[in-house]
């Protein structure tokens, strides 16, 4: 519940209050900056021991998580909110979100690398001790900003919200609500995500596969991603990503048949080119929303970059609940057996065997659900026409 309502408050609460710095961004990234880190090593250091009720692990967890959750939201609105600051030409703010997502994305890779091979059945290190890791890197890579990053462009005085103008602003701003709805269904239907590790210790029989996959794609991921900001200046964005949406759900169904599955390589191959489309979707994803932003602002003649950033926020954390459980969830129909274990060497130890069906679940979540998720955020998109030139 408040996953849900701390976007709306927030984005209310930005577009209301003023700095004596006039500075509306840096602040709060300087906030979100010390908290996220240390909330999250929070979520992952929960007291595991004979004596620790289920309850009290509960309760952890769930002010952990409201914590990591509310900086989570901080640092988000303003992360993004502040490209917007820092420069009102429109190329020069399509380049910066561009190197945005593809240092994020190369972040994301060097953290996936390191995680998946200190949880390893080789290595069997905690889910705790990795989380003091990865906060402490990002920690250093994340207060930079907040002593080096200008406002340059000073945007006029926002109106005064009231939780029902903010609605009616959301509601008013059609391409804001058909983005993001699309979104929705995109994003909240990756349910690989969560799974990989998984997949490739139960399918593939390696935790370690899932570094040969990641890695095979991650340099046409990276490549395409270097080359998004020439093209997008030869061919509109929102063209181009409709034009990758549909190429990575091609290649998403080549992946559910039977050889796909039983063939690493050809498995690899398909995983690689996909990576493509989805290295040019990850850099784009989240341009468009400071064009909603200002078409907001041009068509109703209010100012909300605090509530429209909000939204982007909200429908992130959304999609990551729903990706994880509902690939979770589809698991447990199909009769998976749960385990407890901290890392891969306890799950190997256990040798818990899985059930045929039980697997053919764990590869239709993979592989069949983000395609028909992918299948109806086209649909959606088909509506929005809001282009650059525009």
């Amino acid at each position: 519940v408040w996953d849900a309502v701390n976007d709306a408050l927030f984005g209310v609460v930005f577009d209301k209050i003023s700095f004596r710095s006039g500075k509306k961004y840096i602040p709060w990234l300087k906030i979100a900056c010390s908290l996220t880190p240390i909330s999250t090593i929070a979520i992952f250091i929960i007291p595991n021991t004979p004596e620790t009720s289920e309850m009290f692990k509960l309760a952890w967890f769930a002010i952990a998580y409201i914590v990591w959750d509310t900086a989570y939201t901080l640092c988000d609105v303003p992360a993004f909110g502040i490209i917007t600051a820092m420069t009102s030409n429109v190329e020069e703010r399509n380049t910066i979100l561009s190197l945005k997502g593809i240092t994020g994305g190369v972040g994301s890779a060097l953290t996936t690398v390191l995680v998946t091979v200190l949880i390893s059945e080789f290595i069997g290190l905690s889910y705790g001790w990795v989380s003091i890791i990865v906060a402490v890197v990002a920690a250093a890579t994340m207060f930079p900003v907040c002593f080096k990053c200008e406002e340059r462009n000073k945007t006029i005085d926002e109106e005064q919200f009231t939780v029902r103008r903010m609605l009616r602003y959301i509601v008013s701003n059609k391409y804001l609500l058909i983005y993001y709805i699309g979104y929705v269904f995109y994003s909240g239907a990756q349910t690989y995500n969560a799974l990989h590790l998984i997949v490739a210790y139960y399918i593939f029989n390696n935790t370690l596969a899932s570094l040969i996959t990641g890695t095979v794609a991650a340099l046409p991921q990276l490549f395409m991603a270097l080359l998004v900001p020439k093209i997008i200046r030869k061919m509109d964005k929102t063209k181009l990503f409709k034009i990758s949406v549909i190429a990575a759900i091609v290649f998403s169904f080549l992946l559910v048949p039977d050889f796909a599955r039983s063939n690493f390589i050809i498995f690899t191959v398909i995983f690689m080119l996909r990576s493509v489309p989805l290295g040019i979707i990850g850099v784009l994803s989240f341009t468009f929303t400071p064009d909603c932003a200002e078409y907001g602002q041009y068509t109703t003649g209010t100012e909300a970059k605090g509530i429209t950033f909000a939204v982007q926020t909200f429908t992130q954390k959304l999609n990551s609940a729903v990706s994880s459980s509902l690939g979770v969830a589809i698991l447990g129909i199909f009769g998976w057996v749960s385990v407890e274990a901290e890392n891969f060497a306890q799950l190997e130890a256990l040798n818990v065997a899985q059930t045929p069906q039980a697997l053919s679940a764990l590869w239709a979540v993979f592989a069949l659900i983000p395609a028909i998720g992918g299948v109806a955020a086209v649909i959606v998109w088909s509506f929005y026409r809001l282009t650059s030139a525009d």
